[in-house]
């Protein structure tokens, strides 16, 4: 169930702040650069020619576009977009000064002299800090609720403001707004004044702990994403923490960090790493100081950038790490403990495929959660044969559940972004015997066909896949190719529409002499087809049996950027099919209506549903506080009228559906986020449920009808795979 909540305007703040979003309000370091300082290094500036080579070589990128003044103009908007997308930190006057540089990009990446990107970096550094000084300066004067005044949240489509008296206006309807939901939620005069007087100086802090790096970051994303949507540059550390993600494995405590005003706390622990091994550590304690080995000097990280903590505390198996930590339950006053860790390889278990078993009448439905399509890359290129991926781990899943006797199998894909075309291919192998699973057409229009060539299945019996609108690439991949297949049936939303391959080039792959590094590039080389010669591209995976749309396909997915690749069509790939459940899918219909109508947690869902689309269609809020208060009044009523719903037909009661506290997540106890993220896990998930109910539906039908059986499936399945 979506979670029901206004909106929270202090999270749409601008890109250049999002990138320290791990980061919240704190004491800026004392080494924090000023506005003039940023500049370009000498790694930066041949990073860029490096880039400029890779993307404007059509040989590698699958659309290359030449760097022209054309070009330039397109880096030009996406960079000042990225920076100030909301449009609340420059006016028109800083965007005519910088319209001077909208032809030069080109050639400032050619000849690797990008001032000019960290000058309007500069001058949006300069602009924060006034608004910053504005938005504190409010805080001492009162605000009259009793208007009719409106605060225009959506400013993406808005002209640039005039001058600084435009700016002052729209700055004073985004400090009252934030004012009015912290006394909505009941909070006095001078706690919300403390409150957000230190949450605009963080704001300028944030942006005050951004480095070169990151500048350079941005700007060459800027370059990066005018090639296509999924193009992008990413930093020596961010390509480092990429690769970590893809592999589900590090080399450190195993611990997960947050910044929570000027202290690093332990958000999370994994469970079996050496920060969980003996309670040493504990959720919400705070990290205070780092030294490495036995006995190197600590270093005072009160106020550091958490990428730099993490930096400090992530280290080579086998060595130790020394922690001054401040209990969760200690004042600040309280004396450190000193904690020592030897570090070790941790396995990223949350983010790896997982399985449960759905009691369905008497029907057992198996489940596999798979979040990514996840591969070592680094291990598999060795030719390491325990290396992991999506493919094996659920191979092994499949075991597991084969022995506990499970009817069908349904794999979750919800909120699968993708990740290795190889894990794609290769889980498809799990399900069908041999045969093509993706068509590839690459740079200059060769079409070759990627396919599962070992002979043999996982698991032969019933499937069902569950997709929504998050589902994108791999996952797309895996469900077209079982939908072609006629394998199993597709269930849930229309998928993401993402029908490119992206590779990545890694400019650090060889070591130098110098140590430089520069990073790495994820780059467009191919688009994807499917086995029957249609596109993902745009259209994404229509589902068999379809739930109710939660995001609109013209503001979420590729059908919504402005430069995505068009669709288009190949060739079919011969292949034969399994299974045609067309004569099936209409029964599927008319149970899934008939069983949703009395389910009152289906129903709940589509009512979520309902209100979270009208919430995004809202492009201003009221700064009445009578308007307000009856809106909050009315969501109220409407959370204990389910309550007591939920309590009177014997169901777990909704502990998440709360109404909003004005705060934003770094403000709140992080012991108390993790316990609701704890708690959100083994909440009612009703679309889940539904999806196995609709498998043991199609098991139900096929044993019960031979005829219909044979209309379904071919003769060679019928006996073993679908009917008893």
């Amino acid at each position: 169930m979506l979670k029901h909540k206004l909106i929270a305007l202090s999270a749409a703040l601008p890109l250049a702040l999002a990138m320290a979003a791990a980061t919240t309000p704190g004491a800026a370091p004392a080494n924090a650069p000023a506005a003039a300082s940023f500049q370009p290094t000498a790694e930066q500036a041949a990073a860029a020619r490096l880039v400029y080579g890779l993307l404007s070589d059509s040989r590698y990128v699958y659309r290359s576009k030449p760097l022209d003044d054309a070009m330039s103009r397109e880096i030009h908007r996406r960079y000042l977009e990225s920076l100030d997308g909301q449009k609340l930190f420059f006016t028109q006057a800083d965007i005519t000064r910088f319209d001077a540089y909208r032809d030069r990009h080109d050639d400032a990446i050619r000849s690797q002299q990008l001032a000019a990107a960290y000058d309007i970096f500069s001058t949006y550094v300069k602009r924060v800090d006034e608004r910053v000084a504005y938005a504190r300066n409010l805080l001492a004067q009162p605000f009259d609720f009793s208007k009719a005044e409106t605060w225009e949240y959506d400013r993406e489509d808005v002209a640039w403001a005039a001058g600084p008296a435009e700016l002052d206006d729209a700055w004073r309807k985004y400090v009252k707004n934030d004012v009015l939901r912290l006394r909505l939620a009941g909070r006095s005069q001078e706690d919300i004044r403390k409150t957000l007087d230190k949450r605009y100086a963080g704001l300028g802090e944030r942006v005050h702990e951004l480095r070169s790096d990151d500048v350079f970051e941005q700007f060459m994303n800027a370059y990066a994403s005018s090639i296509d949507p999924h193009t992008s540059y990413m930093s020596p550390r961010s390509a480092e923490n990429f690769n970590m993600q893809m592999r589900l494995s590090l080399e450190g405590i195993g611990a997960v960090l947050q910044r929570q005003e000027e202290f690093v706390v332990i958000r999370t622990i994994v469970p079996g790493g050496p920060a969980g091994n003996g309670g040493v550590l504990k959720v919400g304690d705070r990290v205070m100081a780092v030294g490495q080995g036995a006995s190197g000097p600590m270093q005072d990280v009160v106020g550091w950038r958490i990428d730099d903590v993490v930096a400090l505390i992530r280290g080579k198996k086998g060595t130790q790490v020394r922690l001054d930590v401040l209990p969760a339950e200690a004042g600040l006053d309280a004396k450190p403990q000193l904690v020592t860790i030897v570090r070790d390889k941790v396995k990223l278990e949350e983010q790896a495929a997982q399985k449960r078993v759905i009691e369905v009448g008497e029907r057992r439905i198996g489940v596999v959660e798979l979040p990514t399509f996840y591969l070592d890359f680094e291990a598999k290129r060795r030719g390491d044969p325990d290396a992991r991926s999506a493919t094996a781990d659920v191979a092994r899943l499949l075991r597991e559940l084969r022995t506990e006797d499970v009817d069908g199998v349904v794999i979750d894909l919800r909120d699968n972004g993708g990740g290795s075309l190889v894990e794609a291919v290769e889980l498809t192998g799990l399900f069908i015997d041999t045969g093509p699973v993706v068509q590839v057409r690459e740079t200059g229009g060769r079409v070759s066909v990627s396919a599962d060539d070992q002979g043999g299945v996982a698991w032969d019996g019933p499937l069902a896949v569950l997709v929504n609108r998050s589902s994108a690439s791999a996952s797309e991949i895996f469900a077209a190719a079982i939908q072609d297949y006629g394998r199993g049936l597709v269930i849930g939303e229309q998928t993401f529409g993402k029908g490119t391959v992206q590779s990545l080039m890694d400019f650090d792959r060889f070591p130098r002499k110098d140590d430089a590094k520069f990073g790495q590039v994820k780059l467009t080389v191919a688009q994807f087809f499917r086995v029957d010669g249609g596109t993902t591209q745009h259209a994404g995976v229509v589902p068999d049996l379809q739930f109710p749309v939660t995001l609109d396909a013209s503001e979420y997915g590729e059908s919504s950027y402005d430069n995505a690749l068009p669709a288009t069509r190949i060739a079919q790939a011969p292949h034969a099919n399994v299974g045609n459940f067309a004569r099936l899918v209409p029964q599927l219909k008319a149970q899934h209506q008939a069983r949703i109508a009395t389910d009152p947690e289906f129903t709940w869902w589509s009512e979520d549903v309902a209100k979270f689309r009208a919430d995004r269609e809202r492009k201003s809020i009221s700064l009445n506080e009578a308007e307000r208060r009856a809106e909050r009044d009315r969501l109220e009523a409407e959370r204990q009228a389910r309550a007591a719903e939920r309590k009177a037909l014997g169901l777990d009661q909704d502990e998440l559906a709360r109404a909003d506290d004005g705060l934003t997540a770094s403000e709140r106890s992080v012991a108390q986020q993790a316990a609701e993220e704890e708690l959100a896990k083994n909440r009612p998930d009703p679309l889940l449920r539904e999806s196995a109910a609709i498998l043991a539906d199609a098991l139900d039908l096929l044993s019960a009808d031979r005829g219909l059986t044979a209309q379904v499936l071919p003769v060679t399945r019928q006996a073993t795979v679908w009917a008893e």
